[in-house]
């Protein structure tokens, strides 16, 4: 039984329901901190990008102090999202005792499939979720400085299901991807749920989409819908019933980034815009900073977690989203978008298509060709060698 498993009473914590939205970086930078500084039992931590930075150093050294008091320290890094990092940069966690694992080793054959989830689980307690990685550009408002992004605090059953999937993760880090069919029969691809939460596990697969079909059925009802993403570049079967939505009357706005830290994924959603502006659909810029955040409102339903609006995403890699139905939370969450809005510009949709130039509608276009076909092919290509 893992050590993690006998410390703490499931049963402490299933009636326990209290999400938080982290609004920023820095907010969630300080709360991941205190909880890393509280914790007695277990610290699981495991991001998609780390860099060698004043904000990823003051983790290490907490999570250096954790291990000096006992406390079960682990961490999981994908190793090509953190290609930059040295090898040694966790070396003190691992010297007071604690361990770290590079997840999927960089190799070309498999290269294609990444883990992009960003989760902190404390004492199978606390957990947080969202779109932080553990870099410098996330310290900040969002507005004055550092990236726009957004996070979830969580308490209560969903806490110990989280923990859960981190540990079958840290299980498979080393595995060589040709063994982890394995994984996949494991339930690493999972829909969980309780009372109010859901939470959906994506695979690289393009069969089995949890996070694609959840989020498609409960847009087939919606009434109204906000969508915050850093990269929009949607499935089919999605973007039809945004349209749809869109068509039928229904407001939708879509909040992109006007600032992006990925321009080739900039020009492809902008491949889209005349589309959707045309059905009805609202299109904002956020200006102040870059947006990583990543966040759809439904009705009374809300999705947060690492998972992006692109194909890479939602097919090729491996995410956590969680779906909470919760009137409270997600008011909290129309709130903070409209927020959003007062920061960003609307995309005019008699002028779009006039303010670009022909050079600019050519790299749009082959950004959306390199991104909607020749990605996805290569991933298709590798997922058979793979098998």
């Amino acid at each position: 039984m893992n050590p993690d498993f006998q410390t703490v009473d499931p049963a402490s914590t299933l009636e326990v329901w209290a999400p938080r939205w982290l609004a920023n970086g820095r907010a969630g930078f300080a709360s991941m901190l205190e909880a890393i500084r509280s914790a007695r039992l277990c610290i699981q931590l495991e991001t998609y990008t780390c860099t060698d930075c004043s904000i990823t150093r003051s983790f290490r050294d907490a999570l250096v102090e954790a291990c000096k008091r006992g406390v079960r320290v682990r961490v999981l890094v994908d190793a090509f999202g953190s290609l930059e990092l040295e090898g040694s940069f966790w070396a003190p966690v691992v010297e007071a005792g604690g361990e770290f694992r590079w997840f999927n080793p960089v190799a070309l054959k498999r290269i294609a499939y990444r883990n992009h989830r960003k989760l902190l689980v404390c004492d199978r307690h606390r957990a947080f979720i969202g779109g932080f990685n553990l870099a410098e550009e996330y310290d900040g408002d969002g507005v004055t400085s550092g990236w726009r992004d957004l996070g979830l605090e969580l308490q209560g059953g969903i806490v110990s299901e989280l923990a859960d999937s981190f540990e079958l993760m840290f299980q498979k880090a080393e595995t060589r991807h040709s063994l982890w069919k394995k994984l996949r029969l494991a339930n690493s691809e999972t829909v969980t749920q309780g009372r109010q939460w859901k939470l959906l596990l994506n695979i690289p697969s393009f069969l089995r989409r949890t996070i694609k079909q959840t989020l498609v059925a409960d847009l087939q009802s919606a009434r109204s819908v906000r969508i915050m993403a850093a990269y929009f570049l949607p499935t089919w079967r999605i973007r039809h019933e945004l349209l749809k939505l869109a068509r039928s009357g229904t407001r939708v706005q879509l909040l992109l980034a006007g600032k992006s830290d990925v321009r080739l994924a900039q020009l492809a959603g902008r491949r889209l815009y005349d589309v959707f502006m045309k059905a009805g659909v609202e299109i904002w810029e956020y200006q102040p900073q870059v947006l990583h955040a990543k966040l759809v409102v439904i009705d009374d339903v809300v999705y947060a977690g690492s998972c992006n609006l692109d194909l890479r995403s939602l097919n090729f890699n491996y995410e956590l989203m969680v779906r909470v139905e919760d009137s409270k939370l997600a008011a909290q969450a129309r709130q903070m978008f409209d927020g959003d809005l007062a920061h960003a510009k609307r995309i005019n949709s008699a002028t779009w298509r006039h303010q670009r130039g022909l050079l600019t509608k050519l790299q749009e276009r082959v950004s959306h060709f390199l991104l909607a076909r020749l990605d996805p092919f290569v991933a298709r290509w590798q997922l058979r060698l793979l098998r």
